[in-house]
């Protein structure tokens, strides 16, 4: 694993880092913020997946995470969200498909199935390598994320309770098969039959049984996605339908970008540490 960059920052350490991906067969960099308790054991760990058009840089940049995550004592992980540099003909052609419109799935179409297989290295081959480098305790980890991350949070924190302890989501993609972004992409990575597309559901996850404890989820009311990619009130109609705990909190005029993360990253991060110990 190379260091790209090391900063001291809150008293920790802000890092990104490049590796050769067995899953994505591609190089892959990621970002991890370790607190100054890091020095002394192992801490809890909230990943943070980003949204389309992102790398790792955009929300430890912009967010303003680090000082909360200083104080409550917790790393903090952020994967790139696609493969880069695949090579593959038409990746780099829309900002919703290919190249950091990864979606946190495993494409079982060709020519994305050799490459485009983030979930696999999120939920595996990240894991391993951050625990084998950073002082991490992993059974103690929470997911969060925005927009496409959103949606990538809530999917892989539902479809894996044993790893992750806590969900939460900022503006997710409740219901990818319901919204021209989720269709677009699950088509491309996944084939026509829509049958296998709500394994990356969020709606379809819970209504076939997946549960977590209490879910958190942020969502502007001045959202220009709002209403036709985001579909929040899909996700609430299921949960209160199944018993799934979730508050969701409607913010007036906040809007998509890295203004309402910041805005409620505290939040988030209080709300993990408060689950994970």
């Amino acid at each position: 694993m190379e260091i790209v960059s090391e900063h001291r920052c809150f008293g920790g350490v802000q890092g990104v880092y490049r590796h050769d991906s067995q899953c994505t067969n591609t190089p892959m960099q990621f970002s991890v913020y370790q607190p100054p308790a890091a020095s002394k054991g192992k801490h809890p760990v909230l990943w943070f997946l980003s949204g389309l058009t992102c790398t790792e840089e955009n929300f430890t940049v912009k967010a303003g995470a680090q000082n909360h995550a200083a104080q409550n004592g917790m790393i903090l992980i952020v994967p790139d969200t696609s493969p880069r540099g695949a090579g593959i003909e038409g990746e780099d052609e829309s900002y919703d498909f290919g190249t950091g419109a990864g979606f946190y799935l495993d494409a079982t179409q060709s020519p994305w199935n050799v490459n485009y297989r983030m979930y696999s290295y999120v939920t595996q081959e990240l894991q391993d390598i951050v625990s084998e480098t950073f002082p991490v305790d992993l059974t103690r980890q929470g997911i969060t994320g925005h927009s496409m991350g959103g949606h990538g949070a809530l999917t892989v924190g539902l479809k894996n309770p044993d790893l992750y302890r806590s969900i939460s989501a900022f503006a997710p993609i409740c219901a990818p098969t319901e919204c021209p972004w989720g269709q677009k992409a699950l088509r491309g990575y996944l084939g026509d039959d829509d049958s296998a597309w709500a394994q990356y559901d969020t709606v379809e996850l819970i209504r076939s049984g997946c549960r977590s404890g209490e879910i958190l989820v942020d969502q502007g009311e001045a959202d220009n996605f709002l209403q036709e990619q985001l579909k929040p009130e899909l996700l609430s109609s299921v949960c209160v339908e199944t018993g799934q705990e979730l508050q969701l909190r409607m913010q007036p005029g906040y809007d998509h970008s890295y203004f309402f993360i910041a805005s409620f990253i505290e939040d988030h991060i209080t709300f993990h540490a408060s689950k994970l110990g």
